[in-house]
């Protein structure tokens, strides 16, 4: 077994086009195997507040004035020398997070695609011609914020980035990103690659630090005009009540609890590896993962013996091994992953899984084994609160609108996957389902879907049109015409 170390270096902030460093430094550990990977500047207050003004000063000495076309030249730069440096940035990904690699090479194709997608997009931004009256000419335009601060989970560093940034820059902002600490290094090269791409200074800027200090001062900088975070809603509350006290506008991307809903005219082969791939990719720590499975009494012998099998044959390893799991981020991910299956034992029954791998390789690592809980109430602890790893609920049900009931019975509302043949029942599903994405006969979406959450999962849309829109903010006026 061979483990590459992308360092043992220190990595420093990206402030302004330069690599600034800092007195305190945080390690990165190797969550598969424990081995540190590199040290990183810790940015703090000082840090935050100078990216920010370097932001403000890019902004003010350039970058607002350039033209849709102008950008969206950069942002196809930027998208040509993501994949041009694609496998270093997967290593680094998958490495930095434990996700087998090639989840980390489907991870950086959708960095590249967000630049493109909103380099095409920016040049469709315009406003509206309002018939008022005759005597004047009254019209609405769509202008960048200035400055936005980006806060993003461990989970998926590189596509979560780039999911705010692509739309913010295309929109004319200019960016303060504040990378999880726990997997911030490839934030860190994605930042030198754009300055190579021609991304100019101080347009994005990079501060790695931990989240009560760096992340705390960029919510809390009244210099911002928005601010994206993406995390837990513990946090994200926090988040919302920093930047509310600037009265500075926030799009909060949080928790899931997400079901698929197999019904008994669905494809068992397709639906099976869809769902197990949904709470099994990056180990279940996803907030879209599929882990609640609704299932019709008609199939769920049946369609659970199809998952068990799967689980069972599902390979544990490092993430650059490739294996069909990789570990959670870290021992604290891994203990909470392991009280739940704990209390899962006395909430349901256990079929695969419920504890950590016993070969003594994996021992140094965050692995907890893939577990499949069946017959859960839906009021259990373990089908109502976001777990974060893989473990999946199963919960029976016998007619459509059980269904529904039971998938909008948590706290959370952020994706749902129905699986049927009948087209009606699946236009029923989309109506009832109180959630921001709804994907019938799949489980997977693309750059071009709006990502939007209900209830506990947050509120503000990514992806799609709608994210570049929501990086501006319209401005009404009206001219009086002369009388001649």
């Amino acid at each position: 077994m061979t483990h590459q170390v992308l360092g043992a270096q220190r990595r420093m902030a990206h402030i302004n086009g330069k690599a600034v460093d800092t007195q305190e430094s945080f390690a990165v550990l190797d969550p598969a195997t424990g081995f540190e990977l590199a040290t990183v500047a810790a940015c703090g207050a000082d840090e935050v507040d100078q990216a920010v003004r370097a932001a403000r000063s890019a902004y003010d000495g350039g970058w607002k004035r350039t033209t849709a076309a102008e950008r969206a030249l950069v942002l196809r730069s930027i998208s040509s020398a993501i994949v041009a440096n694609g496998d270093e940035l997967a290593r680094i990904e998958s490495q930095d997070t434990g996700k087998p690699l090639r989840q980390a090479v489907v991870d950086v194709s959708f960095a590249a695609r967000f630049f493109e997608y909103y380099s095409n997009m920016v040049e469709a931004v315009f406003g509206s011609i309002i018939p008022a009256a005759t005597d004047r000419m009254t019209f609405s335009v769509r202008e960048p914020y200035g400055v936005t601060g980006h806060i993003t989970p461990w989970n998926y560093p590189l596509g979560l980035a780039t999911r705010t940034l692509a739309p913010s820059l295309a929109a004319g902002n200019c960016c303060v990103l504040k990378p999880a600490e726990e997997a911030p290094l490839s934030a860190l090269r994605l930042a030198e690659i754009m300055s190579e791409a021609g991304l100019p200074d101080g347009v994005l800027n990079v501060v790695p630090g931990i989240g009560a200090e760096a992340g705390a001062a960029l919510a809390a900088h009244p210099g911002l005009g928005k601010l994206s975070f993406t995390g837990s809603v513990p946090v994200g509350v926090k988040i919302g009540q920093a930047t509310a006290a600037n009265l500075v506008p926030a799009d909060l991307e949080l928790g899931g609890k997400s079901p698929n809903i197999v019904f008994g005219d669905a494809d068992m082969d397709a639906a099976a590896a869809a769902v197990a791939a949904s709470i099994l990719q990056n180990a279940g720590q996803t907030c879209s993962a599929g882990s609640r499975l609704l299932v019709h009494d008609s199939v769920h012998d049946d369609f659970v013996d199809r998952l068990v099998r799967i689980f069972q044959r599902t390979t544990l390893g490092p993430g650059l091994e490739n294996p069909g799991l990789g570990p959670v981020i870290s021992r604290k991910q891994q203990a909470r992953v392991l009280d739940y299956i704990a209390l899962g034992r006395g909430e349901g029954e256990l079929l695969v899984g419920g504890g950590v791998p016993e070969q003594e390789s994996l021992s140094r690592g965050n692995f907890v084994l893939p577990t499949i809980f069946d017959r859960v109430a839906p009021t259990a602890s373990i089908a109502q609160q976001e777990i974060f790893g893989p473990v999946l609920t199963v919960t029976s049900f016998d007619s459509t609108e059980e269904a529904v009931d039971l998938a909008n019975g948590t706290d959370y509302g952020l994706v749902a996957g129905v699986w049927t043949a009948d087209v009606g029942r699946a236009h029923r599903m989309i109506r009832d389902l109180q959630c921001g994405q709804v994907m019938v006969n799949t489980f997977s979406n693309g750059v071009e879907l709006p990502f939007s959450g209900r209830k506990q999962s947050g509120y503000g849309t990514s992806k799609s049109y709608e994210a570049l829109l929501g990086f501006t903010q319209s401005k009404g006026a009206v001219i009086m015409m002369a009388d001649h």
